[in-house]
């Protein structure tokens, strides 16, 4: 039976995208995070923000829960390397930071449950242990493009986990650490270095309604990375520890 996967009925997807009905500007959250380490001469870098921790795109150590994506991913996907086709031929690809893939290459993930710790590796307790344990093995299928309303540069891939009964399997990792149930799931690839135009903005708009329902590859995902990070681009990273999921895969 082929495999089942939520919808954006079920997920936040378009409720969060970009306003396109303007040109698309750099937002402060991005900004600071992703600009200094993008483009640090660049006039609209924010350096710092009192109380934010950050100081040219860096700031202590964070952890958080990831599913990782394999590092021959993108070039192993024929859709995923069509897709980059179209957005090098676009009329913003000068715009796009192409250097920055190779250097995440090997971290490519989407977070599940962040801030789990900051500055210290946190302790996963032994009883989160035994309810990922019990969380069976399943299928995600990634589609793109994506842009939200929230670090508006950074551009995404979107995950769709495979359905299951009650919870999706991503809501039950997150329940299994005590948070709420999200609904967005992303995978920060691409990222701008500079605000778009009327003309730039439209043919983003149109790239992302081309490849809204386009699957770019599917992922069989039975462990998750415990990852630190002293920025956003997890330029600066670490794999601490790989927790696997248990059970039965979902039929």
């Amino acid at each position: 039976m082929p495999t089942e996967f939520c919808s954006d009925d079920t997920l936040g997807y378009r409720r969060s995208l970009t306003d396109f009905s303007s040109p698309l500007a750099l937002d402060e959250s991005y900004r600071l995070a992703h600009l200094p380490l993008l483009a640090p001469e660049h006039p609209r870098v924010i350096p710092r923000l009192d109380d934010r921790g950050y100081e040219m795109g860096r700031h202590a150590e964070i952890f958080s829960l990831v599913m990782p994506v394999p590092e021959d991913a993108p070039g192993a996907s024929p859709a995923w390397r069509a897709l980059e086709a179209e957005l090098r031929a676009g009329p913003f690809a000068g715009k796009i930071a192409w250097d920055l893939l190779p250097k995440r290459a090997a971290r490519l993930h989407a977070t599940i449950v962040g801030s789990l710790g900051r500055s210290e590796r946190p302790v996963i307790a032994p009883e989160i242990r035994a309810r990922l344990a019990a969380i069976a093995p399943f299928e995600v299928e990634l589609r793109g493009l994506f842009s939200g309303n929230v670090n508006r540069g950074r551009l995404y891939l979107r995950a769709y986990p495979q359905q299951a009964p009650g919870l999706n399997p991503f809501q039950q990792i997150q329940q299994a650490f005590g948070r709420p149930a999200g609904d967005l799931y992303l995978l920060g690839y691409y990222n701008l270095i500079d605000d778009l135009d009327p003309q730039e903005t439209r043919a983003l708009a149109a790239l992302l309604a081309r490849w809204w329902d386009r699957p770019l590859l599917r992922l069989r995902v039975d462990a998750l990375w415990l990852m630190g990070a002293s920025d956003d681009l997890v330029l600066d990273s670490r794999i601490t520890e790989t927790l696997p999921l248990g059970g039965a895969p979902i039929a």
